[in-house]
């Protein structure tokens, strides 16, 4: 696969990687709780080539570079020169305490396991930014398209394993992606359920975030708070299914299913706490430019966020309304946008 990097009308606006007549090979990585995604790519002229890629079970591996190692030991016929790998969690000083797996990684490290010198770690969220310098417009579906213009700051918010959010200021000609940690700031609770809720996550937690609610994981726990807090019904049949598989699979498949119980009340909190967050976010950043919905869950669960709900909840941000609703809203359809974004970095290293 060969991405030609465009700038589209809703996506945007970024200074060009360096160009080189030569070609390089780039290791480029999207670490995750559950998954890691790794990608050769090779870059010449500004345009990037996928060469090979493999997805791992992060949690198979105690030591994450014995992933990258095993990875580049398949590709020795094509010597990297540069890495980069986005992250769940936040990078200080080219170190991470991965957030979902409770391991630290350093770009040194990497550098002494791999022989590469010139190594990256950037937040995940802000490789997904990165990445949507490389999206085709199939991989974008607008939910609102607003004021229609991408000039302004823009944001990122992705639903996986856990809550990413990004955000990209702009200064007048290109945008600049910065890493955000807001997913672990305070669930906000608006009306009786939502205390309930909050309360319920606090006996579980102690401190409720919205990474509680709104993620994989936080599915399920709307669920069982529904469940066990105010006693919706769980037949026998789901409660199987549930122990069985996926749990927050199972629980948005059944909803877009149209089950009428549980889960289809599971799903309208989950869509409606997605709409609220994606506010705050709008009006924190002042995303005029957009606000992108990335990550596992939104493209899985586009038909929920497509029947209006999603920007009713949206939309009541009481004097700020005429602003949010000047802000256009896209889902990323790309599961694969971070790992483009890594790649993308990956050219500006030096």
């Amino acid at each position: 696969m060969t991405q030609q990097l465009k700038k589209q009308q809703y996506l945007p606006a970024f200074p060009e990687a360096e160009h080189t007549a030569e070609r390089i090979y780039l290791l480029a990585g999207d670490l995750g709780g559950t998954k890691t995604n790794l990608a050769l790519y090779s870059a010449v002229d500004g345009v990037l080539d996928i060469v090979r890629e493999k997805t791992y079970v992060s949690r198979e591996y105690e030591n994450i570079t014995d992933m990258f190692v095993n990875f580049l030991s398949e590709s020795r016929d094509t010597p990297v020169q540069r890495i980069c790998i986005g992250v769940a969690g936040p990078v200080f000083n080219g170190t991470v305490q991965l957030t979902n797996l409770s391991r630290e990684l350093s770009t040194a490290e990497i550098r002494q396991a791999t022989g590469v010198e010139l190594v990256a770690l950037i937040n995940d969220l802000e490789a997904t930014a990165y990445g949507l310098a490389t999206l085709s417009p199939e991989h974008i579906t607008t939910l609102h398209r607003g004021a229609g213009s991408r000039n302004g700051n823009m944001a990122i918010i992705a639903p996986g394993t856990g809550l990413g959010m990004a955000g990209l200021y702009w200064d007048g000609e290109f945008h600049h992606p910065f890493a955000s940690e807001g997913g672990h700031s305070d669930f906000a609770a608006r009306n009786d359920v939502d205390i309930k809720l909050l309360k319920f996550l606090q006996e579980k937690y102690e401190i409720a975030s919205w990474e509680r609610v709104i993620s994989g994981p936080g599915i399920y726990d709307i669920y069982a708070f529904l469940r066990d807090a105010l006693g919706y019904e769980e037949s026998g049949a789901l409660r199987d299914a549930i122990l069985k598989g996926d749990k927050s699979a199972v629980i948005s498949k059944s909803a877009l299913m149209g089950d009428n119980g549980i889960t289809k009340k599971t799903m309208e909190l989950f869509v409606r706490y997605l709409a609220r967050v994606s506010a705050d976010l709008a009006l924190k950043y002042k995303s005029t430019g957009g606000i992108f919905l990335g990550g596992g869950i939104p493209p899985k669960i586009a038909p929920l966020l497509e029947t209006g709900e999603f920007y009713n909840h949206y939309i009541q941000g009481d004097r700020m309304a005429e602003l949010l609703s000047g802000v256009p809203i896209h889902i990323v359809n790309n599961d694969k946008a971070a790992l483009w974004g890594a790649a993308y970095y990956a050219q500006l290293l030096k």
